[in-house]
Order: C-alpha cells, then sequence, then structure tokens
C-alpha cells in the first residue's frame, strides 16, 4: 500500500511539474517574443492583464501542486527502497523552488502587476527594456 502512495505521489508531481513547464515553455516561445514585438505601453498592459487572467483555481492547483507533490513525493521515498529516485525528485523540487521563487519575486515586485504608480515603473523598466530586456 505504501509502495501505492509513493508511487501516485511520483506521478502526479511529475504531471504538474510537466504542466509547469509546458505554461513555462509556451511563454518562452509565444508570449514573450509576441509581446516583445510590441510597443512598450502594450506590453505592460498586456502582461498585467495575463497576470491577473492566469490567477485562477486550475492554475493554482498546478502551479502549488507541483510544489506540494514534488514535497510529498521526495518525503515518501525517504525510507529504504525508496532512495534510488531520491536525488532526482530532490533535483527537481529544488529547480521548481527556484522558478516558483523568480517567478513569484517578479509578480510582487510591482514590475507587471499594479497599477499604482505605472507610469514611474514603466519608464524606470525600459530603461532596461531598451538595452535589451532579458525577457524577451
Amino acid at each position: 500500500m505504501f509502495e501505492l502512495f509513493r508511487t501516485g505521489a511520483l506521478i502526479v508531481a511529475t504531471i504538474t511539474t510537466g504542466l509547469m513547464a509546458g505554461l513555462f515553455y509556451a511563454y518562452a516561445c509565444s508570449v514573450m517574443p509576441g509581446l516583445g514585438r510590441a510597443d512598450d505601453r502594450t506590453f505592460v498592459s498586456a502582461m498585467q492583464q495575463i497576470n491577473v487572467a492566469i490567477v485562477n483555481g486550475w492554475f493554482l492547483i498546478i502551479f502549488l501542486g507541483a510544489l506540494g507533490f514534488t514535497a510529498l513525493a521526495a518525503a515518501l521515498h525517504l525510507p529504504a527502497g525508496g532512495r534510488g529516485a531520491l536525488p532526482w525528485i530532490a533535483a527537481g523540487l529544488v529547480l521548481y523552488v527556484v522558478a516558483l521563487g523568480t517567478t513569484i519575486g517578479l509578480n510582487r515586485s510591482g514590475w507587471l502587476t499594479s497599477s499604482q504608480g505605472i507610469a514611474r515603473r514603466i519608464w524606470g523598466w525600459l530603461a532596461g527594456r531598451a538595452s535589451g530586456h532579458r525577457w524577451v
């Protein structure tokens, strides 16, 4: 029975992490290059709207589920018999935490999500974008 829970947690962790990787990939291949072709105000406005629209129940289940199920899979693989997969699960967990921290950190910084003082943020941000911003 324990093996069933361990395997189930690993399968769900793999699926949720894969879905998030697909979302990140779709952004990198389509959304960001497309927005990179837009003027600066359109870019910022579109990202604000995307950030509002994406925060929904389905997204949060996957976004936070990848973290929770990967941590659960790691915990369930700690006992003897499951340690062969543990280094890979731990590596996946650490890398997802880095991706999660980066995503949350950029959104919480207010660069693209807040409409308060947007003009000041846009012009400060444009200075970075004009020199070849790292996201597009």
